[in-house]
């Protein structure tokens, strides 16, 4: 393979990919302004509330961090990003919801993919989860305890 086809490949591939994320990324957001729009995702966000509530964050930070866990940290990012324009979430809910998502992110497709491999997808999905909730919970309430509630 030549220089000039390697670097032609790598293109379309790297356009193949961007073009699947916005596949995902775009509707999810129209998705979620619909929601907005409706109210619904404040209902949804209130009983979803307690969620949250170990670590001191705010109801708003309850969509972010679910679509985050289904659909990964590429996909979440968009709903996090947009959060913290809007202003819903301050910079500590902002650090937490990432903490928990680097540790504990894309719950079915990465499960699948090491299961596929041979790993134990339960085994995986209780100690990430376990681990997610329990360093999350940690900094929430010793490295970045509530109380300065500073927006982005």
């Amino acid at each position: 393979m030549g220089t000039a086809q390697f670097w032609q490949q790598t293109g379309l591939g790297l356009v193949e990919l961007v073009g699947q994320v916005a596949v995902i990324v775009i509707p999810l957001m129209v998705f979620m302004e619909i929601l907005k729009d409706l109210n619904i995702l404040d209902k949804l966000s209130d009983k979803l509330s307690w969620t949250v509530k170990p670590f001191g964050m705010k109801p708003a930070a309850v969509f972010p961090l679910l679509v985050g866990l289904v659909f990964g940290i590429a996909y979440g990012a968009g709903l996090i990003i947009q959060a913290a324009r809007e202003g819903a979430l301050c910079k500590r809910d902002l650090y937490l919801i990432s903490l928990f998502l680097v540790i504990n992110h894309s719950v079915f497709e990465d499960n699948l993919l090491f299961a596929a491999v041979g790993a134990n997808g339960w085994v995986l999905l209780v100690f990430r989860f376990a681990a997610s909730i329990a360093v999350t919970w940690a900094v929430s309430r010793f490295l970045m305890p509530a109380g300065k509630e500073d927006t982005v």
